[in-house]
C-alpha cells in the first residue's frame, strides 16, 4: 500500500510524517518521532503502557492507526510537563514512592492528568476508575491512588496502608 502523509500535532508541536496505511500510532511516535513515554506493552490496548492523551482523551497508541491521528492533538509524557496537574502528580507520585520499576508510570501519569483535568477533587473510587485501565505489576496501587488523592489535594487512605 501507498504511504501517506499525516499532520498533528505533538506535544504542541506540529509534525508532519509519511507514514504506511498500517502503522499504529504507538510505532511511530517511538520508532519515527523518538518519542519513548508510551511503551509497547501488551499490543492489545490490555496494559496502558502506551496511553497517550489524543484530544483531550487518553487512548491505547497501540490501538490507533497513526493515520487515524490526522489533525489531532497528541500530548505523551514529554509535553505534559507544563500541564499543572502533570507537574503535582510527578511530585506526589516521587514523595509517596508510587512507583517501582516506572514501566506504567507515563500512562498512569497521563490518565491521572486526564481525570483531575475534568474532575479536580476526585473521590478514591472515581481515582480507581479512572486508572483502570494501567496495569501496574509492581506496587499493588495503593500507593498510586494515595499520591493522585493528594495531588488533588485530598487525603484519601486507600485500605490496607497506614
Amino acid at each position: 500500500m501507498k504511504k501517506r502523509n499525516i499532520q498533528f500535532d505533538l506535544n504542541n508541536e506540529k509534525i508532519s510524517i509519511e507514514v504506511e496505511p498500517s502503522d499504529v500510532l504507538m510505532d511511530v511516535l517511538r520508532g519515527k518521532l523518538g518519542i519513548k513515554s508510551p511503551k509497547a506493552g501488551c499490543d492489545r490496548g490490555d496494559c496502558g503502557a502506551c496511553t497517550v492523551i489524543m484530544n483531550g482523551k487518553t487512548v491505547r497508541s497501540c490501538l490507533i492507526l497513526a493515520v487515524e491521528a490526522h489533525g489531532s492533538g497528541i500530548m505523551t509524557l514529554e509535553g505534559a510537563g507544563s500541564n499543572k496537574w502533570t507537574k503535582k502528580l510527578q511530585k506526589k507520585f516521587h514523595e509517596k514512592n508510587s512507583f517501582q520499576c516506572g514501566f506504567c508510570a507515563p500512562g498512569v501519569i497521563l490518565s491521572a492528568t486526564e481525570l483531575l483535568e475534568k474532575n479536580p477533587r476526585p473521590a478514591a473510587h472515581e481515582i480507581k476508575e479512572a486508572i483502570a485501565g494501567n496495569l501496574c505489576r509492581c506496587t499493588g496501587y495503593e500507593p498510586i491512588v494515595e499520591a493522585i488523592a493528594e495531588a488533588a489535594g485530598g487525603k484519601t487512605q486507600v485500605t490496607g496502608r497506614k
